[in-house]
């Protein structure tokens, strides 16, 4: 039998093997079994035929010595050859099924082996994966810390550098650069080979800060940023160049709570800085305020004032009365009273330093519409209203008119104003102010109002007169896209949706209070997200 007539018997032996298992709906380990129990039989049977074939030609031979009839004999040795060859070719297919039922038990061992490895491969792929997680974040974590090393590295550097450079050096004259529309402008001393430096210019005072925390009240008072601490401490003073870095390097770790590292810092600095300028140098006062600043923060106000005091003397002293880093000292003083609760003794300091910004400024620069803001907060919680009023009224004007209506000092100050009119009672005033804030918002982003484009709290008060006809359980309409669209998310919004809230519930309006209170939390919780995803991207690079 060639190989393709053995090819073709398989596959028809195969194709027996499954009728056989269809109509007997046996196993293969059954169907395995029976097979050999077929094959021993045929064994025998074939045994069986070959001796009666020999007998049968035994007895043909006998017959044809005695010249007898012999076609009897050779038809039944015919059908005995033939029964021998059925017998024969059912061997063989049984041990075909045989042969084919090893190597299905075979491929069935390998297949339950291939799965077995495939289930600690995926095994060892999940280690893996977990493996490289934590050593991305192990690498994240030590890059930061390498970051933080070379930082520190850098400052004692430049700490050996300083020891280097002679006080009365002309190249490093103090030096004052004009500052944009947010900050001071004037120069002092200033050098024939001065380097332009990329400073920032925002005008960024130390002072109350705007009513953008938990508390609708805009007395809250936050932890210094950076750039606002660098202002508030230098006041248009520019520092020289051989104290920026470490100028830099504690207004960083101030930022982020490190006092620890940033007081001793400025102590050893101020030390340094005497001992080559004089307690009587603008450099002195600058540092004076940093760590005035510093300690403010930790909440050592009366360390702090002491330095201010001390800063305030040193730049009247060197720079003039009038000079705006005078006003900044002023400012940061009269901040410091006020977190104290001293106001009486506050509110003159603050109303020297607006004189002396709007002698340098003008009367309508946005620098002296920030310390209006101020000046009007320490009056509101004095009592002054028809001050405060005047005060932010005016602000909101120079606002207004130098940096346009969509700048976010427009809305800040339009909320300072309306909480004015809450405390005095007048809501009608404080409610249009709050609509207004809200529907500039709206318009900025989502266009003009119409019937069809309607800001939020327009949204919340038609809820809160349609409220009676959803008493049976109906689900009320959406109520504004506020929530969907993340560019409404700041945190003056946020608070004006908390104010007009608390004023709707104070007016019995309760589901207009609960639709713009609901829509402050989504507000807020976008607005620290995107602040979360900033920092992370920030560590990123």
């Amino acid at each position: 039998m060639d190989n393709s007539q053995s090819a073709g018997m398989s596959d028809e032996d195969r194709k027996k093997i499954e009728e056989i298992g269809k109509m007997t709906a046996l196993s293969q380990e059954e169907i395995f079994c029976n097979t050999k129990t077929i094959i021993q039989g045929l064994d025998t049977l074939k045994n069986e035929h070959h001796q009666i074939l020999n007998g049968l030609l035994s007895s043909m031979k006998t017959i044809k010595r005695e010249n007898g009839d012999t076609n009897l004999m050779e038809e039944k040795t015919n059908r005995l050859k033939k029964s021998l060859e059925t017998i024969e070719l059912g061997l063989s297919e049984a041990q075909v099924m045989m042969a084919l039922s090893n190597h299905l038990q075979h491929v069935e061992a390998e297949k339950q082996k291939l799965r077995a490895q495939v289930r600690r491969l995926c095994q060892e792929n999940a280690w893996l994966r977990d493996e490289l997680a934590n050593t991305q974040q192990k690498l994240q974590m030590s890059e930061q810390k390498v970051a933080t090393i070379e930082e520190e590295k850098k400052h004692l550097e430049f700490m050996n550098e300083m020891k280097k450079y002679d006080s009365s050096d002309p190249q490093q004259t103090s030096v004052s650069l004009p500052r944009s529309a947010g900050g001071v402008v004037g120069a002092v001393h200033q050098s024939t080979e001065e380097k332009e430096q990329d400073q920032s210019t925002q005008s960024l005072e130390l002072g109350f800060p705007d009513d953008d925390e938990d508390s609708p009240q805009p007395e809250v008072l936050s932890p210094s940023q950076p750039s606002a601490m660098a202002q508030a401490a230098s006041g248009g003073y520019e520092i020289p160049a051989r104290l920026r870095t470490l100028h830099n390097l504690v207004i960083q770790y101030a930022s982020q709570g490190r006092y620890e590292v940033a007081v001793p810092l400025c102590k050893q600095a101020l030390e340094d800085l005497e001992k080559t300028s004089g307690h009587d140098h603008p450099d002195v006062a600058t540092m004076l305020n940093i760590l005035a600043l510093v300690y403010r923060d930790q909440g050592k106000y009366k360390e702090a004032a002491n330095l201010l005091n001390d800063a305030l003397g040193i730049r009247e002293k060197t720079l003039g009365y009038d000079h705006p880093a005078v006003a900044a000292t002023l400012n940061n003083l009269a901040v410091l009273y006020g977190k104290r609760g001293k106001y009486k003794e506050a509110e003159p300091l603050c109303k020297r330093a607006l004189e002396i910004r709007e002698k340098v400024l003008g009367k309508d620069h946005p620098d002296v519409a920030k310390q209006l803001n101020n000046l009007a907060l320490l009056c509101q919680n004095q009592g002054k209203y028809e001050e405060v009023e005047q005060y932010y009224q005016r602000a909101l004007d120079i606002y207004e008119g130098k940096l346009g209506p969509d700048d976010p000092n427009v809305a800040k100050t339009k909320n300072n104003l309306a909480s004015a009119y809450l405390k005095q009672g007048k809501y009608k005033q404080a409610e249009a102010l709050y609509k207004e804030v809200l529907t500039r918002a709206h318009e900025k982003e989502f266009g003009k109002v119409d019937g069809e484009n309607k800001p939020i709290w327009m949204q919340a008060e038609e809820r809160e007169e349609n409220k009676g006809k959803y008493k049976d359980g109906t689900p009320m309409p959406e109520y504004g896209g506020w929530h969907k669209a993340a560019k409404v998310d700041s945190p003056t919004v946020t608070t004006t949706l908390k104010n007009l809230g608390a004023l709707y519930r104070r007016q019995g309006k309760y589901e207009a209070a609960e639709t713009l209170e609901e829509c402050a939390m989504r507000s807020k919780r976008n607005y620290e997200k995107g602040k979360l995803l900033v920092s992370s991207q920030q560590l990123k690079q």
